[in-house]
């Protein structure tokens, strides 16, 4: 990063930053790409560019579109979302197609599909690309764009044993984070047609997101995508240690998802607050989601003992 090539981005003069877009966007078998400075800047921007003040976008109601972005899609984009509770957050064909307004002066139009790859608050679940190109093939039909939140993309895509570009392909766009468990200090690239992502480079700017000299995070990303992709089947790992180590205790249960990844989701009699302060006094940060679910996210620096620690720390908090 330090020996990074940097240039203006906003006038599309920063090397590196040019590089880390191209390398997604063939990563992803997509046309052309955006770095952004965030996932939630990605997803907002992709909303933006593709719907019009007014229409109406699909969502999972568990999705972090709807619960983390506080609202964004309301406030700037000036659309409502339409909300179902699919299996594991994908809709099945027949619920999208009935999700899908009719062409009626009374209604809004249903403009766009928005899937979560992996889905946060299902438990870090990997969706198959058959699940996501089913519901993205239906949208398509009555007339609807799908975007993927692929913050974790490459989790499910190493999960699944699939190729990133295989989580996607039915999807318009799709905005992916090259922090968590990618290792990058910070930043999002979003990829699709090159129209559509000219819109979201637009947005970009509109929100605040333009950079200047941006190659020197854009190389963090960059090393990441070369580097760490492969290895997010340790932290695979190390969240199997955590979830089979909760597993027995009475007053917890671990929300398992078909395909996991990084992520265990513990529900708890015990208030999840209390658990969070209890587990950072022993050494262990754990993050509530709800009033009785805590959520445990493995990454690049969580060791297999780091992990056998944990649950450790966990079981003397869940038990008490």
């Amino acid at each position: 990063m330090a020996a990074a090539e940097v240039g203006d981005d906003v006038w599309g003069e920063d090397p590196t930053v040019r590089r880390l877009e191209a390398t997604m966007a063939e990563m992803l078998h997509k046309e052309s790409a955006v770095y952004v400075p965030s996932g939630t800047m990605g997803n907002l921007a992709s909303v933006a560019a593709q719907t019009r003040p007014g229409d109406e976008v699909i969502a999972d109601c568990e999705a972090h579109l709807v619960v983390y972005e506080v609202g964004g899609t309301a406030v700037v984009a000036g659309v409502q979302m339409r909300l179902l509770d699919g299996f594991e957050g994908v809709p099945d064909a027949e619920a999208v197609r009935s999700a899908v307004r009719s062409d009626d002066i009374h209604h809004s139009v249903t403009r766009l599909l928005c899937v979560e790859n992996t889905h946060n608050r299902r438990g870090g679940a990997a969706v198959a690309p058959e699940r996501v190109n089913e519901a993205a093939a239906a949208a398509r039909e009555r007339g609807a764009r799908v975007h993927c939140d692929g913050a974790r993309l490459f989790n499910a895509a190493v999960a699944l044993n699939r190729p990133a570009h295989d989580l996607v392909a039915g999807c318009d766009t799709a905005s992916v984070c090259l922090s968590k468990g990618l290792g990058a200090p910070v930043g999002s690239v979003v990829v699709g047609e090159a129209g559509v992502i000219d819109d979201v480079r637009r947005w970009r700017k509109r929100l605040g997101g333009g950079m200047r000299q941006a190659g020197i995070i854009a190389a963090g990303g960059l090393y990441a995508l070369r580097h760490n992709v492969g290895r997010l089947a340790e932290d695979h790992a190390t969240a199997r240690i955590i979830a089979a180590g909760v597993a027995d205790l009475a007053a917890a249960r671990v929300i398992s998802p078909s395909v996991p990844t990084n992520i265990v989701l513990i529900e708890t009699d015990r208030p999840a607050d209390a658990v969070v302060r209890e587990a950072a006094e022993l050494g262990v940060l754990v993050a509530a989601t709800d009033a009785h679910r805590v959520r445990c996210v493995t990454h690049l620096e969580i060791s297999e003992r780091d992990a056998r620690f944990a649950v450790e720390a966990l079981h003397r908090v869940l038990a008490a």
